[in-house]
């Protein structure tokens, strides 16, 4: 039995239409199954959230593979973002361990590191830290920007692609390696098909490095609009967004430290080596979106 967090998620939709699709058997931990769609028909469901380790002894039992691809950029009711992506993979990890589970493979962004100024990285750092000196082998999948066409970011950056300018995130010269999410998890099933001995990291990333400026404007060129780009400087974007958290609560359109992700490199000096290695060419940004 696999176990699969995300499961509704970018990434995790992918990754569990293939399992289906090969017959593998998945429990998926959900809060809300109706988020599954049709795929809540076809696997087990244990209730249950990242918040609340004490409903994982349900979703655990007879567990030997765990997945674990959710994670949250924004706080939540019950859960900060330290928790979410720190504390849970840690929690969750040991809970694997102690039902006998032979492989944990986890979800983390290229660059976390315990001093990095975005709260997310510094909270994978430190649940990375625990994955490296587990009892049982784990593979640490580390990735760039994962898109796809119609998903959450690129809905958001089409709908401001309506305004005379799109406001970018600082200067809009963060850059990333955006990838596919179908080609991130073709990798990750291939990346279970042959779990490690120990552990084992890949570093999954596109085939070319763009700022934020030029993902902004391929994203709305494949919509159909040329807009103008406009740097908004961080301390203000900071000040805009923290009010707009203050009054909107978890409803907040965007929050800073989800605007945040934009204002960061994530880059692999391998670039797309360890992708093709399992495997898998990513296309390119404009192949995808339709936009060459």
């Amino acid at each position: 039995m696999l176990l699969l967090t995300g499961a509704s998620g970018l990434l995790g939709e992918a990754v569990l239409r293939r399992l289906l699709a090969r017959g593998v058997p998945v429990r998926c931990l959900v809060r809300d199954p109706r988020r599954l769609g049709s795929h809540r028909v076809r696997v087990q469901l244990a209730i249950g959230d990242l918040a609340d380790p004490a409903g994982w002894r349900n979703a655990l039992r007879g567990v030997d593979t765990v997945v674990h691809l959710a994670g949250g950029a924004r706080d939540q009711p019950r859960a900060t973002v330290e928790e979410l992506n720190g504390l849970a993979a840690w929690r969750l990890l040991r809970a694997a361990e102690r039902v006998g589970a032979r492989h944990f493979l986890w979800l983390t962004p290229l660059g976390a590191a315990p001093t990095h100024p975005m709260r997310l990285h510094r909270a994978k750092a430190l649940a990375g830290a625990a994955v490296a000196a587990a009892p049982i082998p784990t593979t640490t999948v580390a990735h760039s920007l994962l898109y796809s066409p119609g998903d959450r970011h690129l809905r958001w950056l089409e709908r401001l692609g309506l305004l005379p300018a799109v406001p970018l995130v600082g200067r809009g010269g963060a850059r990333t390696q955006p990838l596919w999410a179908e080609d991130a998890a073709d990798c990750v099933l291939a990346l279970l098909d042959a779990p490690p001995d120990g552990h084992a990291r890949v570093e999954l990333a596109g085939p070319e490095i763009v700022t934020q400026r030029e993902f902004v404007r391929l994203v709305l060129r494949a919509a159909g609009r040329r807009r103008r780009t406009v740097p908004v400087p961080l301390a203000a974007l900071r000040a805009g967004l923290r009010g707009e958290e203050a009054l909107a609560g978890p409803t907040a359109l965007v929050t800073w430290d989800e605007a945040q992700l934009l204002s960061v490199d994530m880059l692999s000096a391998r670039g797309t080596a360890d992708a093709e290695a399992l495997g898998v060419r990513p296309r390119r940004l404009a192949a995808v979106l339709g936009s060459g």
